[in-house]
């Protein structure tokens, strides 16, 4: 509705919302099979990464909806956050920035490769989570847990550990309420920063036990030195336009 706004602020641009979108929710494909594991947790020394795998039937989970134009398969999931002093997740909302940013990086179907999916700017689709630390969290993550529990062993750069059991990639949501999101084209936010992501951004963070993250802060990057604050800086509006969907909650 034309009045109506929230204010973004982003890892590459600060956007104003001035319009509801009418659009699509998103839609996940093969998002509650248990992915073909073992699920290899590996510090990059730049963040905390994970490669998808097919499920076990050797189906890909994906995404459809919200301002995407056919089928997005998940590839990979990594995390940016702050340090003890601050904050640092890569989108700001109403003025609140969050402990850490989850981002699921989707690769249009259509595409061998991502780095042919980067030459487009609709060849990516990324969801971006946030999570915020609380010191007795009501809720529990059995899938997200089983992930900050084997920080611990990644904390020097370059090495890696397998997550014990199995996991879907519906678990990283937790009870994440994925009808509500921001949307807008943008870009990736790690080096080379291409055109060519479609953002969906949910605005509530699940809060997660405050131990968890201060595991994100123990990780240890190239150099050696504490790996915080792995978030991009703000940058210009450049024109880009941000819309958000509304969804309704049913009691």
């Amino acid at each position: 509705m034309p009045g109506d706004y929230r204010v973004i602020v982003v890892g590459s641009v600060i956007l104003v919302l001035t319009y509801i979108l009418p659009t699509r929710p998103l839609r996940f494909k093969n998002y509650d099979k248990p992915l073909l594991g073992p699920i290899k947790l590996s510090n990059t020394g730049y963040t905390a990464d994970i490669s998808i795998p097919t499920a076990f039937d050797g189906s890909r989970p994906s995404i459809t909806g919200g301002i995407l134009k056919g089928n997005y398969e998940a590839i990979g999931v990594h995390f940016h956050w702050g340090d003890p002093f601050g904050p640092g997740s890569e989108h700001i909302i109403d003025g609140r920035q969050f402990d850490v940013e989850m981002h699921i990086v989707h690769k249009k179907s259509t595409f061998a490769t991502v780095e042919e999916a980067t030459q487009y700017p609709y060849g990516l689709a990324v969801l971006g989570v946030m999570f915020k630390g609380v010191e007795n969290p009501d809720r529990y993550y059995p899938g997200l847990n089983k992930l900050f529990n084997n920080l611990i062993d990644v904390v020097e750069p370059q090495t890696s550990t397998f997550l014990d059991g199995t996991i879907s990639m519906g678990q990283l949501l937790g009870d994440l309420y994925t009808k509500n999101f921001f949307t807008y084209k943008g870009s990736l936010t790690t080096p080379g920063c291409s055109e060519a992501v479609l953002w969906h951004v949910f605005p509530d963070p699940l809060p997660i036990a405050q131990e968890h993250i201060y595991k994100f802060w123990d990780l240890l990057d190239s150099t050696g030195a504490p790996l915080i604050n792995n978030y991009r800086p703000v940058q210009g509006v450049n024109g880009r336009k941000i819309y958000y969907r509304v969804g309704f909650k049913t009691l």
